[in-house]
């Protein structure tokens, strides 16, 4: 990243400042310049393109049919998910229909989430979780736990994996009655994956069958 932003001018902020941090970027291509704003994974999920689409709209500024000359180009460029790494490191846990769903209730409800949650379990999806916990917002991490083991087995495989693909890695796979023992070492950096009534686990892997008929001779 350092050889990346060398001789450019860097503007950050901190975490709840993304609106700031957005319409700064979009200040700055209105006065000309070429700006790109950096999410981490992808930008498009869970990340910062929706809201400068947003604020970009607002303002009258997205390139469009119905803008003036005062618009700017916005391009969305993909990056890799972080629950894509995730998986990707504890084998194939997505290989069938899953949901991703964030903890986080700092702009969505609880009551939301918990729908969410109670929706995506009773249809048996992989669940991915972001933003499990946080320094001050410990307990929803549990209760969502609790959720899922009203409709699924205690023994459903569970992969925990922080940092993924970065330093500091770290990856355990446990189970849905074995998680609490982790809590302490799970936060904003870490991505779980529950795996759905089929998913099971062989070795280091976590594996979500797709339904092949897999015949060995």
């Amino acid at each position: 990243m350092a050889e990346l932003i060398k001789g450019k001018e860097v503007f950050t902020s901190a975490m709840t400042q993304e609106v700031e941090r957005c319409e700064k970027a979009i200040e700055f291509a209105l006065s000309g310049a070429r700006v790109a704003v950096v999410s981490s994974g992808d930008a498009g999920i869970y990340g910062m393109a929706g809201l400068i689409l947003q604020i970009a709209e607002a303002k009258g500024v997205l390139t469009g049919p119905n803008n003036g000359e005062g618009a700017i180009k916005i391009e969305v460029i993909p990056g890799v998910p972080a629950f894509v790494s995730a998986a990707a490191i504890l084998g194939a846990p997505l290989m069938h229909d899953f949901a991703s769903i964030s903890l986080s209730d700092l702009l969505t409800p609880w009551a939301v989430i918990e729908n969410r949650l109670k929706a995506a379990v009773q249809a048996d999806f992989v669940i991915a979780l972001y933003n499990p916990k946080s320094s001050q917002r410990k307990a929803n991490l549990s209760q969502a736990v609790e959720i899922v083991l009203q409709y699924r087995n205690g023994s459903t495989p569970v992969g925990i994996v922080r940092n993924a693909t970065r330093q500091e890695e770290s990856v355990t796979l446990t189970t849905l009655n074995g998680l609490g023992a982790f809590y302490e070492t799970i936060d904003m950096l870490t991505i779980l994956l529950i795996g759905n009534s089929n998913t099971y686990t062989s070795g280091k892997s976590m594996i979500t069958p797709r339904g092949y008929n897999i015949k060995i001779n």
